[in-house]
């Protein structure tokens, strides 16, 4: 994607959403940090469905504590690695009462102290829960970034470091779900919807229309 394209491009889509938000449930920053921390690996769909049930019964590192590890994992049973997000989960529950009087910290180096929570977790609570311009490369975002041109690279780091460095300032704060949803509904692994993009005009794998065969003599 050439970066005269760039602007044009988050502008179509934010014409399209223009107050794009995560699809994960939430009521207060633990949870936030908590939805993020169970979405490892996982749908949104699928984390809200066991969160729901979680979070109206322990929704606090201190109601967590509480109830325990082992009603804590049966809780979160349905999601992918069950057993071992609840054991970090709740260390992390641990952590934020004995360190920031339970509170969920502002800063990526103490976000990333806590178990389970590597620097797309991170990335995800700076953004949505304090405003921070992150980028927080899912496979979505890694296919978007690779297949459109935009943020090209071999691992999550590398297309991260290319949004920050590309992504105009007007639309970096809301440019990490955009790209997201995109990637989901629109840019998907397999059969993207190119025909019905909004923004394929400016995507280096948009489809080309056949070349007309020249006539023979």
């Amino acid at each position: 994607m050439k970066k005269a394209d760039i602007a044009p491009f988050f502008a179509v889509l934010k014409a399209t959403n223009p107050q794009p938000q995560t699809e994960l449930e939430f009521t207060n920053l633990f949870e936030l940090l908590a939805a993020v921390l169970l979405s490892a690996q996982a749908t949104d769909v699928g984390v809200n469905k066991a969160t729901r049930r979680l979070f109206a019964v322990a929704n606090s590192p201190q109601k967590i504590l509480a109830l325990g590890l082992p009603a804590l994992t049966e809780h979160i049973r349905t999601i992918g690695l069950f057993r071992t997000k609840a054991k970090n989960l709740y260390e992390t529950c641990r952590l934020l009462v004995e360190r920031h009087g339970g509170q969920v910290p502002r800063t990526r180096e103490a976000l990333e102290a806590l178990p389970g929570v590597g620097r797309k977790t991170a990335n995800v609570v700076l953004n949505v829960a304090f405003g921070e311009p992150t980028m927080a490369v899912d496979t979505h975002i890694f296919r978007v970034g690779n297949r459109t041109g935009l943020a090209p690279g071999k691992n999550p780091l590398q297309v991260e470091l290319k949004l920050l460095d590309r992504v105009p300032a007007e639309y970096a704060v809301d440019a990490h779900h955009w790209l997201i949803l995109h990637g989901r509904y629109v840019c998907t692994a397999r059969s993207p919807r190119c025909t019905e993009c909004a923004v394929a005009h400016y995507c280096d794998s948009r489809p080309r229309a056949p070349t007309r065969p020249q006539n023979s003599l």
